[in-house]
């Protein structure tokens, strides 16, 4: 089993969700390689996962490597929405989970392995679907988008500053011919970029790609109906953590956090995200940018 992602915020996670009583009932719904669901399934003995993954291949590396926990760890393929709003009673006969973790990052196994144009220093299919299975993929947006409509993804999704330039040199190409390919594009955008730009500190292509990964899994536009869903599957005191990355879904979670904190239907266990220290960060790079929330759910007759 070749294990390559390293789960962020490991320990504070640990903390803020551990189990408050026996037989608890938890949900990964972005299990991903498993990193998160292993270390609570070792350090909580009487704890039961349910990890939820929309792509079939990381859930097979995630069952081997909770097998040895065996009923403990229980698995559903498909995306997190879906789970929550009818399968956990259906089909695991659970009514509300003690406990839900939400990873928003998206796993170094889709970069360093899926084949699906996720990084820009590869030469791969430019596709980008985290279920493979269905869906549009980031080559066929390209492809139809309207150049205006494209600079605005690139704007709205990442917040990249030369979205105009970069969304008409990629007009520009595919009239020559379909971009197809990830390092065609990341070498478009390089070349469209200012020279300060191409020589800052991240690839020039960085948040073009950010902004596709983005739109072709719905990542902006599912996540205030992914909280809602998750939200509504927690017990009376259940706790939902939320791992966010870039500004724009910290900023949705936050917001949404707030709403529920204000309308007395929560209690932020976290008042300001949870960073990750330091020393993680030299270990872990991909971890800089992660924050962590967690909120508590209170029923209606304990409002008062």
């Amino acid at each position: 089993m070749n294990v390559i992602h390293t789960p962020v915020l490991l320990e504070e996670t640990l903390t803020l969700l551990a189990p408050r009583s026996s037989g608890e009932v938890m949900c990964d719904a972005t299990l991903g390689e498993a990193g998160h669901a292993e270390a609570f399934l070792e350090r909580f003995p009487d704890l039961q996962i349910i990890g939820v993954d929309a792509d079939e291949s990381i859930q097979e590396i995630a069952k081997k490597r909770l097998e040895r926990f065996g009923a403990r760890a229980r698995f559903y393929h498909g995306r997190s929405q879906d789970f929550f709003a009818q399968t956990a009673s259906e089909r695991f006969g659970i009514e509300k989970f003690d406990t839900a973790l939400i990873d928003l990052g998206v796993s170094l196994y889709h970069y360093a392995q899926s084949g699906r144009g996720f990084s820009f220093a590869k030469d791969e299919p430019l596709d980008m679907r985290i279920d493979h299975s269905e869906g549009e993929a980031a080559a066929d947006i390209i492809a139809r988008l309207p150049e205006k409509e494209l600079a605005d993804l690139l704007y709205n999704n990442a917040e990249e500053r030369y979205s105009r330039r970069i969304a008409r040199a990629i007009v520009e190409e595919r009239a020559r011919s379909p971009i197809t390919r990830s390092k065609r594009l990341a070498d478009i955008v390089a070349r469209s970029a200012p020279l300060h730009y191409r020589r800052g500190a991240a690839h020039p292509a960085t948040k073009t790609f950010q902004a596709l990964r983005i739109e072709v899994n719905g990542e902006l536009s599912g996540l205030r109906p992914l909280l809602e869903l998750a939200w509504s599957a927690l017990k009376n005191r259940g706790r939902l953590g939320v791992i966010s990355f870039h500004s724009l879904e910290s900023r949705m979670v936050k917001e949404h956090f707030r709403e529920l904190a204000k309308n007395g239907s929560g209690r932020l266990v976290t008042k300001k995200a949870v960073a990750p220290r330091l020393d993680e960060i030299r270990t872990n790079a991909p971890s800089r940018s992660a924050l962590l929330r967690v909120i508590e759910k209170i029923d209606e007759f304990e409002k008062n």
